[in-house]
């Protein structure tokens, strides 16, 4: 075996594999793949095979286009089996609130250019003739959908991978993970290699050998299973493949006969206490009884499976995350250190696409897909307990097949962090969402309400309730707790130079200043939205979005040289946050510290050190919601005194809290953009509407040239508002915008504008 390599990639699943073709494919030589067992001896060879390529995310879809037209060349590239069929995909409506979820993915599946039509019950039987299309209220077709064989794409892509110089070991045992001198060595029960790079895509095991470096990876596996039947009468290899969600099963073709195998109500985790050292290429045992409301909900819809001959039950682990998303990237405060892994039973599907972005990662340092959803650096610290990575993966499994409605929450896990205020917002009737383990007040309900959010696709039940708030705001004041914000608070001579380099805004103006600002990558894409604020001399403070301050911490700390003289630390807990917004918040603090809050003597983006009664505060003049008002940052045990002296002072002026749906419809009536949805790593400020913020006099910074670059080409595309005429629509995000039958671009995000009476929408 090799001693030495550039790139070492842990597991030879269809994910290493990928990795390891597409690491080749784009030049990269000198790359070894191990694996403990032969390839696809984990999660992978018993995949049931199914590959579909729309999905809830935009990101997520274009990664399983790619993997498809992949897949459809790779066996005449490789000359290697793959089993692939494009026989496309059937998903059925079996009741008419999976209908509406299907009219709104055909409308997104409109803007990929995927051919999906939605058809009648009696059409979708045409296409899988042995169905009961009792109860079915329509379906969504996809042709280009197929199915394969796993273990044979696997070997393929290995194939492809080895054809380019990739050297493969198997039945190699990673048993550590060394540092020394900026080299990883990593051992094996074959010998030790060392190398630059290495890349975990060990499936289940991925958190094993995360741990080995100090790397936390929530991952739980769950027990998955399928039956395998003998031919079926009827049964033609033409057959889709054919999901009825609501009924919680999918079906394929095989052999003449069916692969049939769902997502139970009741979801069985497995090796909890760690994976059996001798569990390669191996199955877990049949459990019929788990197994039996599949079944007859499966012989409902597909009668003959009753009378079929099953060959096996098969139980498989599958690795899923507390949240349903892939986990990528390279992990926090360890570089060349990558993962790719957790893909939630989509790893079949997804595993050309993610072979390509992880490569693009590592050789270029940016993924050409915004996989932010995606990002390690997503997790909180609290995902490093088992317990809360168990609770939400096993409701992520149980949820798998359900209608996801707007605005849906996770239900497990909470309540876990909560502000100082949060009892007191509890008192007031607040209905809490939750991000990053936060709660957070997203509208209070008034006495006559039950203060709970009923899920649907028609107008929510706030949606009066929310009219009021919003009104309140735009014309006396609104008191908002703001404490989930990410604060960042960075110290040190080095300082300004670091942030003047990672910032496109001019972060060098005086000391009592607040800059908006986005930090960049290399290609001028958007990777950081958020307020910089220049405290005193070598001392900033940086506010960010609530999920967004780990990955933003960590963008900075890998573009900052190791001899700089930088302190950065994340107070997110240390300080509470309190936004007060309305025409009347200047009367409401002028009513308690009788001092001159106008804009003469507080002028808009700057920020002051003051005393609001007994509390010491650092005030921020900045408005997310297009109104005067401050964003007060307090010691975190001075919040709730804070928050009830001002609802206090506020009672003769029309101060009334508000939550978090106000502030999105707020935001959308001003033109404020989300990080994430309306603005991503794949647009740049000026395609974003953002070039006041762009300083291309200022000195060098990441992503100038690129912007420069795209000045003088011109800019394509831009994002763009529009309102609607008929609001009894309700747009969500995602849908096509058509002009003239020719669809021209996708809603980013969207939402009723209650001052202008408008449904508003970014595209």
């Amino acid at each position: 075996m090799k001693s030495y390599a550039n790139i070492v990639i842990i597991g030879g699943g269809v994910i290493g594999t990928s990795i390891a073709y597409h690491l080749s494919k784009m030049g990269m030589r000198d790359i070894i793949l191990v694996d403990k067992g032969e390839l696809t001896s984990g999660a992978t060879f018993h995949s049931a095979g199914l590959v579909g390529q729309l999905r809830s995310s935009v990101t997520l879809t274009k990664i399983m286009m790619y993997s498809i037209d992949l897949y459809s060349k790779l066996e005449e590239e490789t000359e290697q089996y793959t089993g692939w069929k494009q026989v496309g995909g059937l998903r059925i409506a079996s009741s008419k609130e999976r209908m509406e979820e299907l009219k709104k993915a055909s409308s997104m599946a409109k803007t990929f250019g995927l051919p999906l039509e939605l058809i009648s019950a009696k059409e979708a039987k045409k296409l899988f003739p042995i169905m009961n299309d009792n109860g079915i209220f329509g379906a969504a077709f996809l042709p280009t959908d197929g199915h394969l064989d796993p273990s044979g794409i696997t070997y393929a892509l290995a194939k492809g991978a080895r054809n380019r110089g990739v050297d493969i070991y198997v039945n190699t045992r990673v048993t550590d993970i060394k540092i020394k001198k900026g080299l990883y060595e990593i051992i094996t029960d074959k010998g030790s290699i060392k190398a630059e790079i290495v890349v975990n895509a060990a499936g289940m095991w991925a958190p094993e050998i995360g741990k080995m470096v100090g790397v936390d990876i929530p991952i739980i596996p769950m027990a998955h299973q399928y039956v395998i039947t003998k031919p079926i009468e009827g049964v033609l290899r033409t057959f889709p493949t054919m999901r009825d969600p609501d009924n919680l099963v999918y079906f394929r073709e095989e052999v003449g006969g069916l692969v049939m195998g769902g997502y139970e109500k009741d979801p069985a985790p497995w090796a909890l206490d760690g994976i059996p050292k001798d569990f390669s290429h191996r199955l877990l045992q049949p459990d019929w009884d788990r197994f039996e409301p599949l079944i007859n909900n499966a012989i409902f819809r597909v009668p003959v499976i009753g009378e079929a001959e099953v060959i096996k039950l098969v139980n498989g682990p599958e690795a899923f995350t507390p949240d349903g998303e892939f986990i990528l990237g390279e992990a926090s405060n360890l570089r060349n250190f990558y993962v790719a892994a957790g893909f939630c039973a989509h790893g079949i599907a997804a595993g050309g696409g993610i072979g390509k972005v992880m490569a693009e990662w590592i050789i270029e340092g940016e993924p050409s897909l915004d996989l932010r959803k995606m990002d390690i650096h997503r997790f909180g610290s609290h995902h490093a307990s088992k317990k809360y990575t168990l609770d939400r993966t096993w409701e992520v499994y149980h949820r798998y097949y359900d209608i996801h409605y707007p605005f849906e929450e996770m239900e497990k896990g909470r309540p876990l962090r909560t502000s100082p205020v949060y009892h007191r917002l509890k008192e007031l009737r607040a209905v809490f969402g939750e991000k990053l383990g936060w709660e957070r007040a997203n509208w209070f309900a008034p006495a006559d309400v039950e203060p709970k959010e009923k899920y649907g696709w028609g107008k929510p039940n706030w949606f009066e309730i929310v009219k009021e708030e919003h009104k309140a705001v735009r014309e006396k004041a609104g008191l908002f707790d703001l404490s989930s914000f990410s604060k960042i608070e960075i110290k040190g001579y080095d300082a300004l130079k670091i942030l003047e380099l990672l910032c496109d805004n001019k972060i060098d103006q005086p000391v009592g200043k607040v800059i908006y600002t986005q930090m960049l990558n290399k290609k001028g894409g958007i990777v950081s939205d958020i307020t910089v604020s220049h405290v005193a001399e070598n001392h900033f403070y940086i506010v960010a979005g609530t999920a967004f301050g780990r990955y933003d911490i960590d963008w900075i700390k890998k573009h900052t040289p190791e001899d700089s003289n930088i302190k950065i630390d994340d107070v997110t807990s240390a300080y509470g946050t309190i936004g007060l917004w309305g025409p009347n918040a200047p009367k409401i603090i002028e009513s308690i510290t009788g001092e001159d809050f106008s804009l003469n003597s507080f002028p808009y983006m700057s920020l002051k050190k003051i005393t609001i009664g007994y509390a010491p505060v650092l005030a921020l003049r900045v408005s997310y919601v297009g109104e005067t008002g401050w964003e007060f940052h307090i010691p975190a045990e001075y919040t709730l005194y804070l928050w009830d002296l001002l609802l206090d002072a506020g009672k003769d002026f029309g101060l009334r809290p508000v939550g978090y749906r106000t502030i999105d419809s707020l935001r959308l009536e001003k033109g404020y953009r989300v990080l994430g949805s309306d603005i991503t790593s794949e647009y740049t400020p000026l395609e974003a509407g953002l070039d006041f913020c762009v300083r291309l006099d200022k000195t060098d910074f990441i992503g100038k040239e690129a912007i420069v670059s795209q000045k003088k080409k011109g800019i394509k595309q831009k994002l763009c508002l529009m309102v609607l005429k008929d609001d009894s629509y309700l747009p969500i995000g995602k849908e096509a915008i058509y002009y003239n039958d020719k669809v021209i671009g996708r809603v980013t995000s969207a939402g009723y504008g209650y001052t202008v009476e408008k449904m508003i929408i970014y595209l």
